[in-house]
């Protein structure tokens, strides 16, 4: 019996431990207000969205982050941002064409006397990653090695609303090695958190602050930090429908896009699926129906 209780109070203190480190963590992202509209059973990609989102992806996200599980036919497959109706083959598709072509390729194929060919793009071809190899990505980033996006919104506790709330997640004196953290409400809970060389602090980022900060113990910020620099920054891109391209309206945007990469295929699921549930409740009806009809003079 003695046994069994020390058990339980050492569960106990490691429940109690275990809160306590978690208090910490990142701040909870609560997505843009309203949410996505792809969200929910009947939700749908705004398609215009996504094309600017991929714009952003394009000139800002690329340099560092790769795509590699991402086609460039796929932006021209049913349900992708520059689908044509026009084109059911998305490899004829003069857009998706226009945008692979302004990558160069290392072909497979070599030519006849062995050597790379590098030619443009094709639709067929996936994503050009901006690095060779993993060992140059950490070279030019400062050790750090930038995750590919493919499917970044299904690999990240919160999905959209974590890439949304994080990019634009940045304090305002984001590039200063001393951030001064001030809680109007409560005095204080206020502080300065010391940025390590070549990080940044972000609340949306899971991590603890504990070491970097000099105000009450009991009340560190949420967040950690990360290797990221904000990056989306106000005139940064130039929308070319004419949106205006404000840090909110980008990373609306561009989380839009990722989530659509992450799952291409989502609007063609969501129709399947209504339609299947649509058949499947009227079959239940008359099956319902026959039952009462069949066995209505039989006792059971």
């Amino acid at each position: 019996m003695k046994s069994l209780r020390k058990l339980f109070i050492a569960g106990l203190g490691l429940a109690i431990a275990g809160t306590a480190h978690a208090a910490g963590g990142a701040k909870h992202p609560d997505g843009p207000e309203g949410g996505f509209p792809f969200e929910g059973p009947l939700g749908k990609f705004e398609m215009d969205s996504v094309q600017r989102g991929f714009q952003v992806y394009r000139e800002v996200c690329a340099s560092c982050h790769s795509m590699k599980l991402l086609s460039y036919r796929n932006l021209g497959e049913p349900g992708g941002p520059f689908y044509d109706e026009s084109y059911p083959n998305p490899n004829d598709n003069p857009q998706v064409k226009a945008i692979a072509a302004q990558d160069m390729v290392t072909d497979p194929i070599p030519d006849e006397f062995g050597d790379p060919v590098i030619r443009a793009g094709r639709p067929s071809d996936n994503f050009v990653s901006p690095f060779p190899n993993e060992q140059m990505a950490r070279a030019a980033n400062n050790g750090a090695y930038p995750p590919d996006f493919s499917v970044i919104v299904k690999a990240r506790h919160g999905g959209a609303n974590y890439i949304y709330n994080l990019i634009k997640g940045y304090p305002e004196n984001a590039w200063d090695t001393e951030l001064k953290i001030e809680d109007k409400e409560n005095p204080d809970h206020s502080g300065t958190i010391t940025q390590p060389t070549g990080q940044y602090y972000n609340p949306y980022m899971p991590g603890d602050a504990t070491p970097q900060w000099d105000g009450d113990p009991r009340h560190v910020p949420y967040g950690g930090f990360l290797a990221m620099s904000p990056q989306l920054t106000p005139d940064r891109v130039t929308y070319l429908d004419g949106t205006e391209a404000t840090v909110s309206q980008m990373a609306y945007d561009v989380a839009q896009f990722l989530a659509w990469a992450s799952e291409p295929k989502q609007t063609n699921r969501k129709s399947l699926g209504l339609a299947v549930m649509i058949y499947l409740t009227i079959l239940a009806v008359l099956l319902w129906f026959s039952y009462k009809r069949i066995w209505r003079n039989v006792e059971h």
